[in-house]
């Protein structure tokens, strides 16, 4: 049998319905409707498959994932037009249809009572908010998760309170949808239930707190996710890095100066190695700007002895980036951590024929910050020989600072 991915990669709808219907493997069929949920195929060649499964699946599961691929696919009003027998108008306003469709959250089946709070998530409207609250507590866990998520897409600040209530829900999946839905309502009471969430038994909970806690812009998160970096699990680790960026980003202005020297005292003395690890991996692949920035500024501040080169080597490239700012914070984080590696980096790059002559320039500027004799040697020749006269430039400023010419 051709394997899921293979089907997947070759966007195979017809193998992949089939699988959904026929095999004897629920966690087969479960997969198998999660990517019919975003297959890159026409509505009328998936939702009758998907439809079918989230009404007549043997496993739970398997229904919930269903009815969650139609409303990735924007089509569970078919599926609750095929439960209740009459067709949901989706082209009426949004508070019309979200009066319709809060009806069927007290349905005796919890297929549509998913399906519902699926689709009130989805539309926007915050009128239902209190009648999706009353739904956290309904007896299905599969019902509570989706209501969570709907809260999530919602971001009421009035569903705070009975969303903290399910940090401590039996179910991981409900608990996983709640922090979700903490970190995108925002708020003192939603940040103090994340907190507390931060020691859940559960890695992807943890994870998701972990990666929420940025976003708050809030002092009290510091120490939390300083403490996170001796998680057991690499991806909570990894996301407590992330927030921390993120936090530099977010806190008020009026406490960033202070939040920037605490967060340094703390990290320089953790020394942990997915600090450095997980700021590089930001200058490589991240793409918003204000996080490549305070990753360079902070990287430059707590590499401390593990992971020391990966992290010069990070530093390096940035002094080509197309963001001048970035480029500039590289040059403050390099002289930061100092030392010979250092020096040799930016000679390398200053000899370097392919590199550019913002790269060159930013390297002179550098090296007079952290360059010995065979530093003030190599500009002195560099003055002479090059035809760039930015780089020639910034080669004489940075002799200055080592004494001057030979």
């Amino acid at each position: 049998m051709t394997s899921l991915f293979t089907l997947e990669k070759e966007n195979d709808v017809d193998e992949l319905t089939s699988v959904l219907e026929a095999s004897d493997n629920e966690g087969v069929r479960r997969r198998a409707a999660e990517i019919l949920g975003d297959v890159d195929a026409p509505d009328e060649e998936v939702v009758d498959s998907l439809t079918v499964a989230a009404r007549e699946d043997d496993d739970a599961r398997v229904r919930a994932a269903a009815i969650d691929a139609l409303d990735q696919r924007e089509a569970v009003e078919q599926l609750i037009t095929a439960i209740v027998g009459e067709e949901v108008d989706g082209g009426q306003a949004e508070w019309a249809r979200a009066e319709e469709l809060t009806n069927a959250l007290t349905s005796k089946q919890p297929e549509l009572r998913m399906a519902a709070a699926n689709v009130l998530g989805r539309i926007g409207s915050r009128s239902p908010t209190d009648d999706l609250v009353n739904r956290l507590s309904d007896p299905d866990h599969r019902v509570r998760a989706r209501v969570a998520r709907a809260l999530r897409r919602l971001e009421d600040r009035r569903a705070v309170s009975a969303l903290a209530e399910l940090r401590n829900d039996e179910q991981a999946e409900v608990r996983r949808e709640t922090a979700e839905a903490l970190g995108r309502t925002k708020g003192d009471e939603a940040l103090a239930a994340l907190l507390a969430m931060l020691d859940d038994y559960s890695e992807a909970v943890r994870r998701i707190a972990a990666g929420s806690l940025g976003e708050f812009g809030s002092p009290r998160s510091l120490d939390a996710l300083v403490s996170l970096l001796g998680d057991d699990s690499d991806t909570v680790r990894r996301a407590a890095v992330f927030s921390l960026v993120e936090l530099l980003s977010n806190v008020p202005a009026e406490r960033s100066h202070e939040l920037r020297q605490t967060m340094v005292e703390r990290l320089s003395a953790t020394d942990h190695r997915v600090v450095v690890s997980s700021l590089v991996e930001i200058l490589e692949e991240g793409s918003q700007a204000h996080q490549r920035r305070n990753a360079t500024w902070l990287l430059g501040r707590v590499t401390g002895s593990q992971n020391r080169w990966a992290a010069i080597e990070a530093l390096v490239d940035v002094l080509d980036d197309d963001d001048e700012m970035a480029a500039q914070f590289a040059v403050t984080s390099l002289a930061t951590i100092g030392g010979e590696s250092v020096e040799t980096a930016l000679l390398e790059l200053l000899s370097n024929r392919e590199a550019s002559t913002d790269a060159k320039a930013m390297a002179a500027f550098g090296l007079g910050k952290v360059g010995g004799e065979r530093t003030r040697k190599r500009l002195d020749e560099l003055v002479d020989q090059t035809d760039d006269e930015e780089v020639r430039k910034r080669a004489f400023a940075a002799l200055s600072k080592l004494g001057g010419r030979g």
